[in-house]
């Protein structure tokens, strides 16, 4: 029989609160942000009338369309992909939360008086400079700007675990940046880290926000 979407959420849930407990902490601390791209509104739906609150699209025009379409119901949308400068102002209408500053431009373009969104500095853990992420060398400096910035209020660190290497080992990395981060500001003291295969290690680091997408939605549908 086919698992449903209520079955698979209820799956993660029970893992998220399995992870919690080995590391001795609260699973109401953690926030599971279900990644949503390239499903329907339909589905959004249906996963809000089973608790769920916070969303996360990585395509600014996709994003944008469906956050529309679903005014009507109380969400948290997460922009979770890399972000171009020129679209950040527009991103910031109908996300409540960035997870990828990477850059000074992203950073700058964010800024405002009228407004306050919150925002993740993206860390690259890897020495690929093509992958997205400010490089290790260079985070204090970005954090700086961000925390300079009017508008933008610093959440903490993102980042995703590098293929080929134990998640766990990238997440603690990740975690140590945390505490340099938070040596700048401290209350910049979230950790989003964790997707559908490692969200488990990314717990017994200290994530507190998961961004998880198939192992919740099921595989995306076929775009034709």
């Amino acid at each position: 029989m086919t698992e449903s979407v209520a079955d698979r959420l209820e799956t993660v849930r029970a893992g998220v609160a399995d992870a919690a407990a080995q590391a001795s902490r609260d699973p109401a601390g953690i926030t599971t942000v279900v990644i949503t791209k390239f499903h329907p509104v339909s589905l959004v739906r249906e996963l809000h009338a089973l608790g769920v609150r916070d969303f996360g699209e990585n395509r600014h025009q996709d994003a944008q369309a469906k956050a529309a379409e679903l005014a009507d119901l109380d969400l948290t949308w997460h922009f979770v992909g890399q972000l171009q400068s020129k679209k950040a102002r527009q991103a910031a209408a109908y996300a409540r939360v960035i997870h990828s500053l990477d850059r000074d431009s992203v950073v700058d373009a964010l800024a405002s008086d009228e407004r306050t969104i919150d925002a993740f500095v993206q860390l690259n853990l890897t020495t690929d400079a093509a992958r997205g992420g400010v490089p290790d060398d260079a985070l204090e400096e970005l954090v700086a700007r961000v925390v300079a910035t009017n508008g933008v209020r610093l959440l903490g660190v993102m980042a995703v675990a590098p293929l080929g290497e134990e998640p766990r080992a990238a997440f603690a990395r990740l975690r140590a940046a945390s505490d340099r981060v938070r040596a700048i500001d401290p209350a910049a003291v979230f950790i989003s880290a964790g997707m559908s295969g490692d969200y488990r290690e990314a717990i017994l680091e200290g994530a507190t926000h998961l961004r998880i997408g198939s192992t919740i939605t099921g595989n995306r549908p076929t775009r034709g």
